[in-house]
This record gives structure tokens, C-alpha cells and sequence, in this order.
């Protein structure tokens, strides 16, 4: 057993070194206060918006996995290591399952999924007149003047079409993505000269080709994005996402997020909650941006995140992610993806972090996993294809039931026919 002992002997302890490798993660990603600084993420005093509990027996939903095999949903919920897994439906809870080191108040580590909550607040500063997605990087922090960053719009970070130099590469322990977790105190000093904060490293990022162009999915851009945030707004990130986001949707928990030395919030990855809350941002999100009657997001930011217009597509075609997400994009910290049942939006993390929003078949799915792995495109599609199975499932039982499909035609009309050049999924 990890971490038991006082102290835990040196074979069970958990530390910045093998933190993020297995089995040491399914113990971490529900642990992370006792392994770095977080900072409070505050609910606030507001009503708790209510999930009803209604479950039903989806768990034994048929599907074929992308080998071929026959499957149920409990299998893949099993073999891709789930943590933490809420389905809603119509403000349901009709799935329910925690495993590992996960209960239903535990902050699990969300890891990319936090980018979409910063893009939301970048989405209310953007109403509020504070930023412009036309306005350059520099013009809100003039550090990065001397970086790659010199010329980059607000539009390049939040679409991570910028000309940086950076690496994603999670296997090569030499890559951009790896080295910016020693500054941001996600991993033990090394030999490298490395910034002892993160945004001094933001500042040593050069440039490699020209902004606007072909997706590249980078953690660094939602790093720029969260530092222009708080200049902008003069507030740090972990109290803008409690007033602007977590407040707003009822989160029954606070949430956390980690911080560097410096106190800087790691924001392309470093936010905690419990799977219910993710499960209810992402309600908020199939509603359009509002939580019973209030807006969150503006309605206007979510209107161009699921419009996918010819050079949105064609940047994500051309990318390394294109071949993984055929038909995909991704805009303003969003992922969307064509499905069955009309388009997905996305909100991904490596490890297997998940929030899957269907218009089509109005299902949210929140599923907070330990993979071995950083990535594994099998498990995504799996992963998918089981959620896919569990909103058919839940569309064919409301077919049968007219009182529980209320709302869901607005909802798909609204959000996931807005594509340019061409037809409506």
C-alpha cells in the first residue's frame, strides 16, 4: 500500500520524482496538496446546484472497442483505469462509480481539463472589455517581448496556433514540457538551468516558425493565457476561477490548483476537483453557458467555439492530433469532435482526464483516470466509444418516456450546427 507507514518506507512513498509515473499516480492525482503548494479555489457561499441521484444500469451498455472486441461499458471503465466516473443526464446523476484512491469529495487532479476553465475566464474578460483576442501577448505582459511569443495574438495562445518552439512530447525527458515542470515545481531540480518559477520560463521560450498557423497543442500557450488573464484583471487565477466559474455553476467543493515557488497558479494543468463538480461545469456547458438562469460563460464565446470555420479545420487537419480526431478542432481551450449523434465538445487531460459534453444525446460524462501512460489513443477512443453507447443508450429509454427529453433539441440547435463550409452534423 502507497504512502502507508510512518513514514511510508522508501518503496511505497510517493515523491516529486515518480509522481507522475505508475502506481504511484493513482495514489497522487487524488493527493496532490501533500506533494505540492495548491492555492483555494472557492465555491463561495451560493446554493449548491442539485444532481439528483437516478441511476441506472448503464454500466452493462454493449459496445465494440476500437479493436474490434465486444465490450460493456464496465470493461472499459475498468481497463482505463477510472478513478472517478459521473454521467448526467437531463440533471441526473444515471452513472456513478469511484475507485483507487477517489471518493465522491476527493479533488482528483484534472491536468488539462483545467485549460478549458481558463479559457472560460478568458471567455468573461473578453465580455467584460478586459482582453481582446485581437490584442497581442505583449501588450498585457511585456516580458515576453524578447521571447517567441513577440507578435503573438491573444487569438494565437487560445487557439495554440502560435510560433513558439515547444515540445509536448511526454516520453522525451529532455522536452519543453518536461523541462517547464522542474520551474513550475512539478519535478526535482535536474542539472539544466532551469527559471525557478514558471513564468520566468515562459520568458526563455523562442520561436520556431510563424504565429497562425497549423495547430500545435502546447501547454505553455494556456501558461501565456492565464499570465495575461491576471494582468488584465489584476487577480490572481485561483480567485478568478472561483468567482467567474466555480461559484457561478453551484461546485458543491472547493476546488484547488497547484502553484509554483513564486505562487503563480500552474494553469494549463494544474487544477483539483472532485468529479462531481467537473461533471457539473460540464452541464453548465451543454446548457449553453448558464446554470439556472445565470450566465457563466458568455454565449457568445461558446457560439465561436463550436463554429469550426475552413481554417480552424484545415490548421487541425495538417496537425499531429488530425489523424488521432478526424473531422476535429479546437478552439478557445476547447476540444470538438464529429460523432454519431452531432458534435462532441472536449475538455482533455493527459492521464486519461475526461469531460465529455453530447448536445445530441444531452449527456455529460466526467471520468478522472491514473493511465499508465500520458497518452494512449486506444484508451481515448474507448473511452469514447463507451460514453457514445451510454448517451444512445439513455436517448433510446428517454424515446420511450417524452417527459425526460425535454430541452435537448434547443440544445443541439444552438451549439452543434454552427459550422462554416459546411453541412450541419
Amino acid at each position: 500500500m502507497l504512502m502507508q507507514g510512518f513514514p511510508p518506507p522508501a518503496d511505497v512513498r510517493v515523491t516529486l520524482a515518480n509522481w507522475q509515473e505508475p502506481p504511484y499516480n493513482r495514489w497522487s492525482f487524488s493527493h496532490m496538496r501533500e506533494l505540492v503548494p495548491t492555492q483555494r479555489i472557492s465555491r463561495g457561499p451560493g446554493p449548491v446546484t442539485p444532481l439528483l441521484a437516478d441511476p441506472l444500469p448503464l454500466g452493462e451498455t454493449a459496445l465494440r472497442r476500437v479493436d474490434g472486441a465486444e465490450a460493456i461499458v464496465d470493461d472499459v471503465l475498468d481497463d482505463t483505469y477510472t478513478d472517478a466516473v459521473v454521467v448526467v443526464h437531463d440533471g441526473r446523476v444515471v452513472l456513478e462509480r469511484y475507485a483507487g484512491e477517489t471518493a465522491p469529495d476527493t479533488p482528483h487532479l484534472l491536468m488539462s481539463i483545467s485549460k478549458s476553465v481558463v479559457g472560460c475566464v478568458a471567455g468573461n474578460l473578453v465580455e467584460r472589455g478586459l482582453l481582446s483576442p485581437a490584442h497581442l501577448v505583449t501588450d498585457h505582459v511585456p516580458e515576453l517581448e524578447h521571447s517567441g511569443y513577440r507578435g503573438a495574438s491573444l487569438r494565437d495562445v487560445l487557439d495554440m496556433r502560435s510560433g513558439v518552439e515547444f515540445s509536448e512530447d511526454y516520453t522525451d525527458l529532455d522536452a519543453e514540457v518536461r523541462v517547464i515542470e522542474e520551474a513550475m515545481g512539478w519535478r526535482p531540480a535536474s542539472h539544466r538551468q532551469v527559471p525557478s518559477s514558471m513564468y520566468a520560463y515562459l520568458t526563455t521560450i523562442g520561436g520556431a516558425g510563424d504565429h497562425g498557423g497549423v495547430f500545435d497543442y502546447r501547454s505553455c500557450e494556456t501558461d501565456v493565457l492565464g499570465w495575461v488573464c491576471e494582468r488584465a484583471s489584476k487577480t490572481r487565477m485561483a480567485d478568478l476561477v472561483g468567482e467567474l466559474v466555480w461559484s457561478a455553476i453551484g461546485a458543491e467543493h472547493d476546488a484547488e490548483i497547484t502553484c509554483d515557488g513564486a505562487g503563480t497558479a500552474i494553469h494549463d494543468g494544474g487544477m483539483c476537483a472532485t468529479a462531481r463538480d467537473v461533471a457539473r461545469f460540464g452541464a453548465m456547458l451543454l446548457a449553453g453557458g448558464e446554470v439556472a438562469g445565470r450566465r457563466v460563460v458568455p454565449a457568445a464565446w461558446l457560439r465561436e467555439s463550436w463554429t469550426a470555420d475552413p481554417d480552424i479545420l484545415d490548421a487541425f487537419a495538417r496537425s499531429v492530433s488530425g489523424p488521432y480526431l478526424p473531422g476535429g478542432w479546437y478552439r478557445n481551450k476547447f476540444w470538438f469532435l464529429p460523432r454519431e449523434h452531432g458534435d462532441l465538445l472536449l475538455c482533455l487531460g493527459i492521464n486519461g482526464q475526461m469531460l465529455y459534453v453530447n448536445p445530441g444525446t444531452g449527456t455529460v460524462a466526467a471520468k478522472l483516470s491514473s493511465w499508465p501512460d500520458a497518452q494512449s489513443p486506444t484508451m481515448l477512443h474507448d473511452t469514447l466509444r463507451a460514453f457514445d453507447a451510454v448517451g444512445a443508450a439513455l436517448v433510446s429509454t428517454a424515446a420511450g418516456n417524452p417527459e425526460q427529453r425535454h430541452g435537448t433539441a434547443g440544445v443541439v440547435a444552438g451549439l452543434s450546427r454552427g459550422r462554416l463550409g459546411g453541412s450541419p452534423r
